[in-house]
């Protein structure tokens, strides 16, 4: 069974794992940053099965006037289970008073963008970038 709860750097490795698993290398180049990362983040919201990581949300913002999710990651062994919309839906929830709920992936993603449209988010697209607002 899924378990969602907040989690920050104690689980540092798993998150490392995570990128690494989804060939997120951007984030594997300084654990250190990476850690100053979760430490600053407004939220990091894990879907845990057992001790496993299966995936997380990560948010930066003033969580009054924005939030920005800047990281939403599911490990591939769990996709397609319903996670990541958890995770979606569980950020959204916390902040549901924030006046600007938005995040960034790449335009050209299918799985990506028609997840976000799924999830009823509207899309604007700028330089490639597809952003997506609730």
């Amino acid at each position: 069974m899924i378990v969602y709860r907040e989690f920050s750097v104690e689980e540092l490795p798993q998150v490392l794992k995570l990128y690494e698993n989804a060939g997120w290398t951007a984030y594997l180049g300084d654990t250190e940053q990476l850690e100053r990362a979760l430490r600053n983040s407004l939220c990091v919201i894990g879907a845990f099965d057992g001790p496993c990581l299966a995936g997380f949300v990560r948010c930066v913002g003033d969580g009054e006037h924005i939030l920005y999710v800047q990281d939403l990651i599911v490990d591939p062994p769990y996709k397609r289970r319903g996670i990541g919309g958890a995770l979606l839906r569980g950020a959204r929830e916390r902040y549901a008073g924030v006046r600007m709920f938005c995040l960034s992936t790449d335009a050209v993603d299918p799985d990506s963008n028609s997840f976000y449209a799924a999830m009823d988010m509207k899309r604007y697209e700028t330089a490639g970038i597809a952003g997506y607002l609730w």
